[in-house]
């Protein structure tokens, strides 16, 4: 089969082939999935140059940790009804190829109105927002403060904010961001490269609770989000765009009681008891079914078309994950 494969750890441009390896077989408790689209998450890419929290054993490594596909082959203990059902699955090794192994038990089947585009990214990020949420102090009618609002799980984070009824403040870095963010619907969207962009946030904000806020962004913003956040906040650093350090004030801190911890969707999915992960996969998929949570793409490539896949997953301001389709 062809396969997305690297031998080494490295930048993904650099170290990441495409060629023919052996197809793999399904053994106790797995499936074979034919894969019809995976997406270029930033984990991935973070997996590929080795610095990320798993890595994969080398040489030979496959990209890509989610997809939706059809289940092609089941190994032993796995019911047969399973074959040529079309399912999504996220936390897998290897999805860059014309099939990969999953186990069966965790494989999510894909009503007929989830498109692929949509089933392809319906896991991964989606369920690392609303496990997110799940954790967070602010509840219903309180505030939430987020960067990276235009990234998967800014955007949705806004439709399952909604849902439940909490306030949502929604910040990008680019002007041109917030105008796109207005004009898909969302509200209380502000700039931080607006000068007076704190102003503007505690004006949307006003009396009410500003208890969470999630920064996926890192740096300097990290100590306005501190200043914006009510006391007993809590400031959940969910990734780093930028990788710069996060120049928090100790005052600050210490005298509005604020909370600073981390969050991997990994880890937190993998601790999830079964019943709880059950029912929020069941929220995002009736929401997905009702047309509420939509996930756009980057553009669609085939695995020959590598080098200008990854050109376009690493481009800022793209609409969506970028697909590969075997």
């Amino acid at each position: 089969m062809k396969a997305a494969v690297h031998d080494t750890f490295g930048e993904p441009a650099d170290v990441l082939k495409t060629r023919d390896v052996e197809t793999p077989e399904p053994g106790q408790g797995e499936v074979r999935i034919r894969t019809i689209l995976s997406p270029i998450h930033n984990h991935d890419l973070w997996t590929i140059r080795g610095n990320y929290g798993y890595k994969p054993p080398l040489p030979g490594a496959i990209g890509g940790s989610e997809a939706a596909g059809v289940v092609d082959a089941v190994g032993d203990g796995v019911d047969e009804g399973l074959l040529g059902r079309r399912v999504s699955v996220a936390g897998v090794h290897g999805s860059w190829a014309e099939f990969f192994i999953a186990p069966a038990g965790g494989l999510l089947p894909l009503p007929d109105a989830i498109s692929d585009e949509l089933g392809a990214q319906l896991i991964a990020m989606p369920f690392s927002a609303i496990s997110l949420l799940e954790t967070l102090k602010a509840g219903k009618g309180d505030w939430i403060i987020q960067t990276a609002a235009n990234g998967a799980v800014g955007r949705i984070m806004a439709v399952l904010a909604k849902a439940r009824g909490i306030n949502l403040l929604n910040l990008v870095r680019r002007t041109e961001a917030a105008d796109e963010l207005r004009e898909a619907g969302l509200t209380n969207v502000i700039s931080t490269s607006d000068e007076d962009w704190t102003d503007k946030a505690r004006a949307v904000i006003g009396d009410g609770a500003a208890l969470s806020a999630i920064d996926s962004v890192g740096g300097d913003i990290s100590a306005h989000l501190v200043d914006l956040l009510s006391q007993d906040g809590e400031l959940v650093v969910f990734g780093t765009a930028t990788g710069a350090p996060m120049p928090l004030s100790s005052g600050a801190l210490i005298m509005k009681h604020i909370t600073v911890k981390g969050f991997w969707g990994a880890r937190v999915s993998k601790e999830m008891d079964d019943a709880r992960r059950r029912a929020l996969t069941g929220e995002l998929v009736e929401l997905a079914v009702k047309g509420e949570l939509k996930l756009e793409t980057g553009g669609t490539f085939g695995l020959d078309d590598l080098g200008v896949a990854l050109d376009a997953a690493l481009t800022p301001g793209r609409a969506g994950k970028v697909m590969l389709r075997p």
